[in-house]
């Protein structure tokens, strides 16, 4: 249960940094003063005038911008100036930087994956180098952390940051001239078979769209007549994006999405029919980290009968955030008006329990058996609503999929917890990958699939396991049959996938990891039945 908490709090961060529209809102002030209004503003100068030390006024007004947004909506959020960029920059699509992913592995800042496009990618850098020294000094050792390597290899367009790697036992120095780094949105797409293409949207940024359409065309070249669009764990994004992206699927004039709100006329976002995937056979994954834009997406696809949602229930944020300039640089995103569904349906769900509650809802679904049992979901007919072709959905908080599949909770047994709580399952597949690379038996990924099995890398890891001083309780292992077996399974997957992932990119983690994806396996049988 903690570790779902953790996960809700984190989800909530991300939720409350995402937004709909890119433009900044018009700033409309009331003709008076409220009374309301007044006594902060003398609360303030009267601390500022009289209180027994000097306060710190910045400090305490951004505790109460704070505290006034809160008491609003759990998504209206104040972003200090020296934020701002750093919160901006997942949705517009790129940074400045050198073009990395990275881990750090036993006091080592490790590449993880070398960015297309960007300058380390330009200047030679290799995955599963290992950074020693950032600008001649040393860059190992117990100070290392994310914020230091985020400080130290970030920063303007045009500055140059000088790397130290050890690479297969040799130092090679890089200079390395920071640019505008790519983020990209769709990480993932391949055949699933020879007429189902699966394409992963993990977030939607300004790029994402084009990004879709090159999967498409990628696909489309391999014979894709179907297509598996992967929205599980995508928070949300720019909702013009959403749209843009929604249109790919619909028809000339049918309705995407629509926001209203007290100042905030109704105003209508239409399909063009122009979208490239407007015939085939869609099925659309979703799940409760699914948030804001992936809602409008699958709200349109079901409210059209355009396609069919597989997973669970979406996390329920339908609240539109506009962006206000602040005078310090600032940004004020404050939730200016709800948006619905084709049918009217409003995907917000309840926060009058207040933001922890809110904060705490997948928790509570998970408690309540939700995850696991989709008859646990209850929804009182004034949430009633009619699709295109008359089937029954309901509103009043995120989007119920046509084909529920439950949370693997078998896979979490205590060995599979303990190992990767001690970080196992990332640093033993990264430091086999790097030992690895020149191995001709992995140098492409058929060969490491072909040759996987004379590798021995479950006992390895089990070995290393021991060493860590991880024991399995073999006890209660014996009185969880079933568990065990199943977590064994999904453990030995995920070794592989991570391995796979280390030595040829993130795509090829998914390309594993199908194989035991069951939302992804209902979608194919769904698929294969409606061909």
């Amino acid at each position: 249960m903690k570790t779902i908490k953790t996960t809700c709090v984190a989800l909530f961060i991300l939720f409350a940094f995402s937004f709909f529209n890119s433009t900044y809102a018009q700033v409309i002030l009331p003709d008076t003063i409220t009374p309301g209004q007044a006594r902060l503003d003398q609360v303030m100068r009267i601390v500022d005038g009289n209180y027994t030390e000097a306060p710190d006024m910045d400090y305490l007004s951004t505790e109460a911008i704070n505290a006034v947004l809160k008491a609003l909506d759990p998504h209206s959020v104040y972003i200090p100036a020296k934020d701002v960029e750093r919160a901006n920059e997942g949705l517009n699509g790129n940074f400045e930087g050198v073009g990395i992913s990275f881990q750090i592995v036993a006091d080592t800042i490790v590449v993880g994956s070398v960015i297309d496009g960007g300058p380390s990618e330009k200047v030679g850098l290799l995955v599963g180098d290992k950074i020693i020294g950032i600008d001649h000094h040393p860059a190992t050792g117990d100070s290392i952390n994310n914020q230091y390597v985020f400080s130290h290899l970030r920063g303007k367009k045009g500055t140059v940051v000088s790397l130290d790697i050890l690479r297969q036992g040799t130092v090679y120095n890089f200079e390395i001239t920071r640019d505008k780094v790519p983020i990209y949105s769709v990480d993932t797409w391949f055949m699933a078979d020879s007429t189902i293409g699966y394409i992963r949207l993990t977030r939607f940024a300004r790029t994402s769209v084009n990004e879709f359409n090159k999967a498409c065309r990628s696909l489309e070249k391999q014979g894709m007549k179907s297509l598996i669009l992967d929205l599980r764990g995508n928070t949300g994004g720019f909702l013009d994006i959403a749209c843009s992206l929604a249109n790919e699927f619909l028809e000339r004039g049918q309705l995407i999405v629509y926001q209203e709100g007290r100042r905030t006329p109704r105003q209508n976002y239409n399909a063009n029919g122009r979208g490239r995937f407007r015939k085939g056979d869609l099925v659309v994954l979703v799940d409760e980290g699914s948030a804001s834009a992936s809602e409008i997406v699958s709200g349109a696809v079901q409210d059209w009968d355009r396609g069919t949602l597989i997973g669970r229930r979406t996390f329920g944020k339908g609240l539109v955030q506009r962006m206000f300039p602040l005078a310090d640089g600032g940004q004020l995103r404050l939730t200016t008006a709800r948006y619905y569904t084709p049918v009217g349906r409003c995907i917000q769900r309840p926060y009058d329990k207040g933001s922890d509650a809110y904060r705490d809802d997948i928790s509570e679904r998970y408690k309540h058996g939700e995850l696991v049992n989709a008859d646990s979901i209850h929804f009182p007919d004034s949430l009633k609503y009619r699709t295109a072709h008359g089937r029954t959905v309901y509103g009043g908080g995120g989007i119920m999929p046509d084909i529920f599949v439950p949370m693997d909770t078998m896979r979490l047994s205590d060995y599979y917890i303990s190992l990767r709580g001690k970080g196992l399952l990332n640093t033993f597949p990264l430091q086999w990958a790097d030992a690895h690379r020149k191995d001709p038996r992995v140098k492409t990924f058929e060969l490491f699939i072909e040759n996987y099995d004379s590798f021995g890398l479950d006992a390895q890891l089990a070995a290393v396991a021991i060493e860590k001083g991880i024991v399995r309780d073999t006890e209660k292992e014996a009185a969880e049959p079933l568990r065990t077996a199943h977590s064994d399974q999904y453990m030995a997957l995920m070794l592989k996938a991570q391995v796979a992932k280390d030595l040829f990119g993130i795509e090829y983690y998914y390309k594993v990891m199908k194989d035991l994806d069951e939302p992804f396996l209902r979608a194919l049988e769904f698929l294969h039945r409606e061909k």
